[in-house]
């Protein structure tokens, strides 16, 4: 079952295609944003992390393409929102992905602000809505609601599928930072060979908020 929701998840949200390049040498703004990412030492022991290096031109627009949805363009929406407003090039983001036994999380840095206004409109817009496989497949509905969080300035979503009977859901969260930003999507995957348990919401709240202190400090 969460291997058939994490698919399909994929697909909804194209995570693949939004993510900005990051390739070549760091340079101001991107010596501040090395300063801003944080490393493997910032986790608990036993938690999984790699940063993400893009070839020049991966992760713009040669992932998998959306899934139909109606209303039309909800089901990359937020995602959408990122990649039609991204800037592009060595030193402009920094990405890496965190892994616990229950959660994997994609963390963004980016030296660039979000369009937050955009962000809200597209989530109200697509607060119910249905994707398709293809235009003759039965709907599966999905929600988009925001999520009260400590940190007032971020926008924080619960996407939910309902899928064979069950809901299942995925996370997002935007937050502008100064003249920066940051982003995160995060899946419920479990992966026994990862020691340190984490737990959706809270763990991908506790990273996020991490690591906008972080670039708030940079």
């Amino acid at each position: 079952m969460i291997g058939r929701f994490a698919a399909v998840a994929v697909l909804a949200v194209a995570v693949s295609g939004c993510a900005p390049a990051v390739t070549g040498t760091a340079t101001w703004p991107g010596a501040r944003l090395e300063r801003a990412v944080l490393t493997a030492a910032d986790l608990p022991p036993g938690v999984q992390f790699d940063r993400v290096v893009r070839e020049p031109g991966q992760g713009e627009g040669g992932g998998p393409p959306a899934m139909l949805s109606k209303p039309p363009g909800c089901s990359d929406g937020l995602t959408r929102v990122i990649a039609d407003s991204a800037e592009r090039g060595p030193g402009s983001a920094a990405e890496y992905v965190v892994g616990f036994d229950g959660a994997r999380i994609v963390m963004t840095v980016l030296t660039w602000n979000l369009d937050l206004d955009a962000l809200a409109a597209t989530a109200e817009r697509c607060a119910q809505f249905e994707t398709f496989f293809d235009p003759s497949s039965p709907g599966i509905p999905m929600t988009t609601t925001r999520l009260d969080t400590p940190r007032r300035d971020a926008l924080v979503y619960q996407q939910t599928m309902r899928l064979d009977g069950a809901d299942n859901s995925v996370y997002f969260s935007f937050e502008n930072i100064g003249a920066m930003a940051v982003y995160g999507i995060a899946f419920p995957t479990p992966n026994p060979s990862i020691s340190v348990k984490g737990t959706l919401p809270q763990t991908f709240l506790d990273i996020t908020a991490k690591q906008a202190d972080r670039l708030a400090a940079a």
